[in-house]
């Protein structure tokens, strides 16, 4: 069964492996079988529910919503987030403007079939709104009892010091960033991480895996494999892109009798590398087919040795980006309609 961790400096509790609908809720997979993997989260110990109104275009907060009817609400974590454009994509149906959050929380809590989400986030830094707008707008959202904790994800050191500083004088707790994070992928290590020790923040990462390439699956002179993430554009095939280089597959290759000596597989070295820093709160999987979860939960509560993350570091070399400017690229200097 998986462990549970503290949000950011909460008393909430998260499940250390969160379920996470991006790339197949209404988009990668049927109905029927997402709701299959749901339930076997739930059957796996996994309480805690990620998703988005962007994901298919609001279509997968629905999902997700028919998936759990009829779970005990108290007994959930469900997280989503509100930025990117949705619906008919007017100029007022995107980013972090007062209009929008207010709009796009009521929506998605109906999709969503609940009356509260346990953690709102902003899914990017918008440049185009105060943040004082914004973030008054997330506290009205909270006392009005529609979230009870709120999150960003994407954001640089300097602006979750600036928002944790605002959230706090509005008397409510900015307790979570939800960045992408992975053993090639480390850019939050020197800058985000340190601030959000700070100030209580903890980190919901996304893509431990590196999409998938962390599985092993893609080898270094080959075509992707058929029906992979790499072929197939609605489930993040640009995402990978970065990664399907002959010389971080092959550094990939090297971290197989690694895993072996550990006595894991591939995915679960990659989700329980993440988790072995303790400012990560929760990693996010998704999964397509029911069995994969299965495996994937084998991850929590391991711990790797010295030498294990040591023999990690030495295999992928400098294949690894940790340039901390890159987190300064992520979120769109300008909205996206």
């Amino acid at each position: 069964m998986v462990n549970y961790r503290y949000l950011g400096n909460s008393g909430l509790k998260v499940s250390e492996i969160t379920f996470g609908n991006w790339v197949t809720h209404a988009s990668q997979v049927a109905e029927e079988a997402a709701v299959q993997t749901v339930h076997a989260a739930l059957d796996a110990g996994i309480t805690t529910f990620d998703t988005a109104d962007v994901y298919a275009n609001t279509a997968a907060e629905s999902v997700l919503g028919r998936a759990l009817a009829g779970q005990r609400r108290a007994g959930l974590e469900i997280f989503t987030k509100v930025y990117f454009p949705t619906g008919p994509k007017g100029p007022n149906d995107t980013g972090l403007s007062r209009k929008h959050i207010r709009e796009s929380i009521d929506a998605s809590l109906t999709r969503l079939g609940t009356d509260y989400v346990d953690l709102y986030q902003a899914h990017r830094y918008d440049y185009e709104t105060p943040l004082e707008e914004t973030m008054q707008a997330f506290a009205d959202v909270v006392r009005q009892g529609k979230a009870l904790y709120i999150g960003v994800s994407e954001w640089t050191a300097e602006q979750l010091r600036e928002g944790h500083a605002i959230a706090r004088d509005l008397g409510v707790q900015l307790i979570s960033n939800q960045p992408q994070y992975s053993m090639l992928h480390r850019v939050i290590e020197e800058r985000v991480i340190p601030a959000a020790d700070e100030l209580g923040i903890s980190q919901i990462v996304w893509s431990p895996m590196a999409q998938g390439v962390l599985s092993g699956k893609y080898l270094p002179g080959q075509p992707a494999p058929a029906g992979s993430r790499a072929t197939d554009e609605k489930s993040g095939a640009d995402f990978i892109e970065s990664f399907l280089h002959d010389d971080i597959l092959t550094a990939v290759q090297r971290l197989k009798p690694i895993a072996s000596e550990a006595g894991l597989t591939m995915p679960q070295l990659a989700i329980a590398w993440v988790l072995q820093n303790p400012s990560v709160a929760a990693a996010l999987v998704g999964a397509s087919r029911p069995e994969q979860l299965a495996e994937t939960v084998k991850a929590s509560g391991i711990t790797l040795d010295a030498d294990t993350l040591s023999a990690i570091d030495e295999a992928l070399g400098d294949t690894v980006n940790r340039d901390p400017e890159h987190t300064y690229s992520v979120s769109p200097k300008r909205r996206l309609v």
